[in-house]
This record gives C-alpha cells, structure tokens and sequence, in this order.
C-alpha cells in the first residue's frame, strides 16, 4: 500500500488545533507574514484520501451537532410532559372535571404552579364569574351591572365539553350586529386553547379536534327559533337574554337541549344587564324566586341559580376608575342599571312614579261595607288574570287585595277558580271582562263571557280605551296631599306589582305600553279602573248584600 504524501515527507505538514495535517508553503511553520494557518497552498490539491478522510469528519461534525440540538429539544419536551403528568397527579379523579380554581392553583408546589401559570390563556375572575363557570345547575343567570365579565364568560363556558365529539353548543344575541361583537371575542380565545379549531362565517360555527362544535345565531323574531327545530344541543347560551321580549325562546330551545353523549351533563346559561324588553320575565324566572348564590328547583323541574355581578368582580376595569366614571354620568335609570345592577329599575319602564314603599303594603282585612269590584283578562294559551280591588271610603284609595294569574284556563275553569276565591267574600263581587269574551268565532256554544255569567258572576263589557286606561293608572299611581297614592296593592299580588315595575313602553307608539311583554295583569287593572270604582253608600251596601240570596243571572249582556 502506498504511503500517504504526510507520511513520506512529514516534514512539509504541521498540526492544527484538531489534529489534522496542514502543509506548510516552505516545510516551516509562519510566524509572522504569509498565509493563514491551515490554509492550503496556491494551486496545491490534496490527495484524494485526504480530501475524502477530511469532508467525513466535517460531516460527522455537522451531524453531532444536530443531534445535540435535537436531543435538547427532546428533553424539553420530557421535562414538559412529566411535569404536566404531576401536576394532574394532584387532582383527584372527580376534581379533573372541574376548573382549577385560584386556591387550587395556590396550593400546588412552586414549580408546577410557575409553569401552570404561564400556560394559562384565560383565568376566571375571582368572585361571581369564577362561580358561573363552576356552577352545576341546569339553568344559570349571570346578571347585573356592566363590565362584570359576562360576555367573556359566556364563550368560555361552552367549552367544558369541547373534547368530546358529540358536544354541540348555541349561543344567541337578538340581532347579527350583537353578534359580531361575540364571534370577535371567540376568535381572540378558541385558536389559543384549541390548536387546529376552525370557523366557518357562513356557518357562523366552530369545529374542534374532537368534532364538537360551538354554534352562533340571532334571535331577531320569536319565529326565528324555529331555523333551530329538530336539533339537538347539549349547551345553550342566551347573551344579554333581556333583549327577548318573550320567554317564547327560551321555553322553545329548552326542548332542544339534549345529548346522547351520557358523559355530557346539558346545560343552559344566560347573561344579562337589568332593563330591556325583557327584564319582567328573566326577573321572574331567575331573581324572585330566590336569594342571589343560593341553587333553587323552578317549576319547570330544572335546578337554577342567579349570579349577581358587578364591576368590582372585574379588576381589570375597575382598576384605574375611567369604567366607573363613565357609568356615573350616565342618566339615573341606566346608572342604577348599569352602574348599580338594580333589578328594581327597568329602563323605558311604563310607570316610572311606581315605588313599591308607597305603593305595595301588607295585606289587613278588607271591611265588609267596602265597595268591591274586579278586572278581568282572559287567555288560554297567555296567562288569564282576575285583579279584585276594594275603594276606602274615608278617602277613596283603591286597595287591591287579591290577584288570579293562570294560563290554559277554560271559561268554566276560570270560572270556578274565581268562585273558590271569593268565597271568603261577604257577596258576589262585581266585575269587568274583556268585550273579546262575547265574540263568537263561528262556535256554536257559548262564549267565555256567557259562560262565566251562567256560573253567577257579574259582569260586564270592560272599556278598552288603552290610552286612556294607562293614563288613569298614572293618575291613580300619584302621591296626594295625604302623601298617600290612589292605589295601593297587597304584596300577595306579585304579578300585578311586577307587571306594573317593568312593563315597557311601545317604542312606536310612547302613549301605550309594549304588548309584546307581559300585560295580563295589567290589563286587569286597566279595566278594573276604567269601570269607576267607587265607594257606595254604606245602607245601599247591606241591601246588596240582602239581594245576594236571591240574585240569578238574567241579564243576557251584565247578568245583573
């Protein structure tokens, strides 16, 4: 074998820092002009075992270093998934379902909290929104003043369950404008916690990994749930839902919550600020029936609960004050509202003078020589209501005392309803009845107005006047000289009092109230008042009641 040119004439080479052979130009090391060291000689070519010998160590250098690189990477990632395999070692099996809350989060061991902190790409504020997002209830209000973090909360809590394929949820606002300002907000948060999430616009939907999926649309028209009929969600969410006018949306797409997913617990949540068409039913479903926190069972069999919120709960806004301030100037009813989360207060509200210290007393026995009369509106698939009201005659105050409110009633049942009531009565009250009740739609049996007359009531055609009605309930609503109003109610009416806080006025026509919100009560009332009541002489009053043994209906218009 040949020798290598190195080894036939070493003394031409030196030895640089890695050991390698380099020729020197004259057979001596330079140590002051000349070439670089390690450089080769104008117009010198290696031997090709040299040149061969030499790009393999370049190459195995190359590669060490790649491989050095990458195994670094390597044990980054297995420091990260050990570390991660400890800190879900601390939760139990039935807290891994639940949100890591702040003093879960505090309690964890400082390396683990350090780097679940930095992961963390939306943390719940602590306080009410912390509690909406944790809350087991089927149905849950989170409402109050504005900044509270609402809206926020109501995209994040739909994903509870987007790891699993056959969650679907629906969020709703009225209208697409509303909308938009929502999606907005999704697409700041879904990409960040849910590598690979799409969304399509025309669709207005989410698709996960997993296949769930997190649906938008607008309630524009009560008629516009049925684009969602025979569909199934597992979570529903109504966003500022005080905006509906009816409850008519929500009893519809609670009959689409569902899931045959047995570990996805259905869920349906609202938001909301006081006021809005709406604040007399969501008032009513979620505030009255309980205090704030405190999970109830509502008639409809479902487990609720109402978050109160308020702009204290946001650190955020309420750091620096310019939120607050801003809210201050706004005018007394939205400040309440907003500022405030006062329930009490609905803006637009009809009846502005009402306020229940003067106007709502505690129920006492109402003599038997008072003049006594009732309203009656009546509905079948909308609530029927019967408002009865007495007149004191030392000063002519009209006290209602006693309040009916039922829906799906027929004539014969709402009839002996009102019977039953009054049998504590000391005689037959007299009354009032929407002229609707005489009209015959082609039936051949008698109306709700014959019918009720035929039990023995008292009735008459009411004066439907709507103009005119409201504008005497302002005046009976007043304050007079006494410092006592016209009329006061007995707080065992509840209906009536809510009807009469929150009703709103027709945006088209300021002269009357909003009959797209809840006005059985009101009605009542409305004809209670235009029939006149007054006082009557005390003897007259005896005599009636005399005439009560023998009174029989014979009047085929009043029956009296």
């Amino acid at each position: 074998m040949d020798k290598l040119d190195w080894e036939v004439n070493p003394e031409n080479y030196a030895t640089d820092e890695n050991g390698e052979f380099v020729l020197k130009k004259d057979g001596n090391p330079k140590k002051k002009a000349g070439r670089a060291k390690g450089s080769k000689g104008k117009g010198y070519n290696y031997h090709s075992e040299t040149k061969a010998k030499l790009s393999a160590k370049r190459t195995v250098r190359a590669k060490q270093k790649k491989l050095k690189a990458a195994q670094g990477k390597v044990d980054n990632y297995k420091k990260s998934i050990e570390n991660t395999k400890k800190t879900l070692d601390v939760l139990s099996d039935s807290e891994k379902s639940k949100l890591f809350s702040a003093e879960e989060l505090e309690a964890l061991p400082k390396s683990l909290r350090e780097e679940a902190e930095e992961s963390v790409i939306f943390k719940a504020n602590e306080g009410p929104q912390e509690d909406f997002l944790a809350s087991s209830e089927t149905d849950v209000l989170f409402g109050g003043a504005a900044g509270g973090g609402k809206s926020y909360a109501m995209i994040v809590d739909p994903l509870r369950y987007a790891h699993r394929s056959a969650h679907r949820a629906l969020i709703l606002r009225r209208s697409m404008p509303e909308l938009r300002e929502i999606i907005d907000k999704s697409r700041e948060l879904y990409p960040k916690a849910f590598h690979g999430a799409k969304y399509k616009e025309v669709e207005k939907m989410w698709t996960f990994p997993s296949g769930a999926k997190v649906e938008f649309g607008f309630l524009e028209r009560d008629a516009d749930v049925y684009r969602y009929q025979g569909q199934a969600y597992s979570w529903i969410g109504f966003d500022e839902i005080t905006h509906l006018p009816t409850e008519f949306s929500w009893n519809y797409l609670a009959s689409r919550l569902r899931t045959t997913d047995p570990e996805i617990v259905p869920y349906m949540r609202c938001t909301a600020n006081p006021g809005g068409a709406g604040a007399h039913w969501v008032k009513k479903r979620y505030i009255e029936p309980h205090p704030p926190h405190e999970p109830f069972m509502g008639k409809d069999g479902l487990t609720r609960k109402f978050i109160p919120a308020s702009l204290q709960d946001n650190p955020y806004l309420a750091k620096d004050g310019r939120y607050e301030q801003m809210l201050k100037a706004l005018p007394p009813t939205q400040r309440r509202q907003l500022l405030d989360g006062d329930w009490d207060v609905a803006e637009g509200a009809a009846f502005t003078e009402f306020d229940r210290l003067a106007h709502v007393i505690t129920p006492f026995e109402i003599p038997v020589h008072w003049e006594r009369i009732k309203g009656i509106d009546y509905g079948y698939a909308s609530e029927s209501a019967c408002i009865w009201g007495a007149v004191d005659p030392s000063d002519g105050t009209l006290i209602i005392y006693r309040e009916l409110y039922q829906k799906n009633l027929l004539g014969t049942e709402l009839g002996e309803l009102i019977t039953s009531m009054e049998l504590e009565d000391p005689f037959s009250v007299q009354g009032v009845l929407d002229t609707a009740c005489w009209s015959r739609t082609g039936t051949t049996g008698p109306t709700v107005g014959e019918t009720l007359q035929q039990q023995g009531h008292k009735l008459r055609r009411a004066d439907k006047n709507r103009i005119q009605g409201k504008i005497q309930i302002h005046e009976y609503l007043k304050i007079t000289q006494s410092g006592r109003p016209r009329i006061q109610i007995f707080n065992t009416c509840p209906n009536l009092i809510r009807e009469l806080q929150g009703i709103p006025l027709d945006k088209s026509n300021p002269e009357d109230v909003d009959t797209r919100a809840s006005d059985h009560a009101y009605d009542a009332l409305r004809y209670l008042i235009m029939a006149r009541p007054r006082n009557a002489n005390p003897l007259d009053r005896m005599r009636d009641i005399k005439r009560e043994q023998i009174y029989r209906p014979v009047d085929s218009n009043f029956g009296y």
